[in-house]
């Protein structure tokens, strides 16, 4: 998997950057000048698909018989690695601009409205599925802990070792749930268990499993794969 995306990310660079010859990829501690350009385009086209996104326009929803079925695995380890959380101790951490950051329990999380939607997952590497989740809305949860939505950032660390970030008007969209359920069940390992990220208005890179961890903050947190040249703000 990360070969795969390795190389894709390769081929994305070569392409953008043709015309830059006699350019080396391999010291990321000493960028040249192609590395320097890659990285402002991705730095414009996040800026772009931000100033394009409306947090009023839903993504496309589906019907039950549209369900992909089997559902398809994704992460950056083999599905046998998923971690195995253990739902009876397990706490969701907060931090950064948060004024409750009690530790949530996932038995207080499921007592709160939840929402389920079936939507499209798209992968980076080309492929997508639908699929059914439901789960707390997030806007509605950074209320109740007392979130600053003014921020700018919602930023999320999981049990797999994988973090990842996005922008405050996404989190407060109305599709973005912490889902718990998927396919009318809850969220087993390889699928994220026991809460995962459900945006739908983004790639499926920014849907983080088995999330330990929430934060809030204005200063850019990055991402396990933004943090390797993918674009950041991966979205509609």
């Amino acid at each position: 998997m990360i070969k795969r995306r390795s190389m894709l990310l390769r081929a994305m660079a070569l392409g953008v950057s043709v015309p830059l010859g006699g350019c080396n990829y391999e010291d990321p501690e000493h960028p040249d000048l192609a590395d320097k350009f890659l990285h402002a385009m991705s730095a414009w086209n996040d800026r772009v698909q931000a100033a394009l996104f409306d947090p009023h326009t839903l993504a496309p929803t589906f019907k039950p018989d549209q369900i992909t079925r089997p559902p398809r695995f994704n992460a950056f380890y083999s599905i046998d690695q998923a971690p195995v959380v253990d739902e009876a101790t397990y706490r969701l951490e907060l931090g950064g601009q948060i004024q409750d950051k009690t530790p949530w329990k996932l038995t207080q999380l499921r007592v709160l409205p939840q929402e389920s939607q079936i939507t499209r997952f798209v992968c980076v590497e080309g492929w997508r599925v639908i699929g059914q989740w439901s789960g707390v809305p997030l806007r509605d949860f950074l209320r109740r802990v007392g979130a600053d939505t003014r921020c700018k950032y919602v930023s999320f660390k999981c049990a797999d070792g994988y973090y990842s970030s996005i922008d405050m008007p996404s989190a407060l969209h109305p599709q973005t749930i912490l889902a718990l359920d998927f396919l009318g069940q809850p969220l087993t390992p390889p699928f994220g268990a026991p809460v995962r990220l459900r945006i739908p208005t983004k790639l499926g890179f920014k849907n983080p499993k088995s999330i330990v961890q929430l934060a809030v903050t204005n200063i850019y947190p990055g991402g396990y794969w933004a943090d390797q040249g993918y674009n950041w703000f991966s979205g509609s």
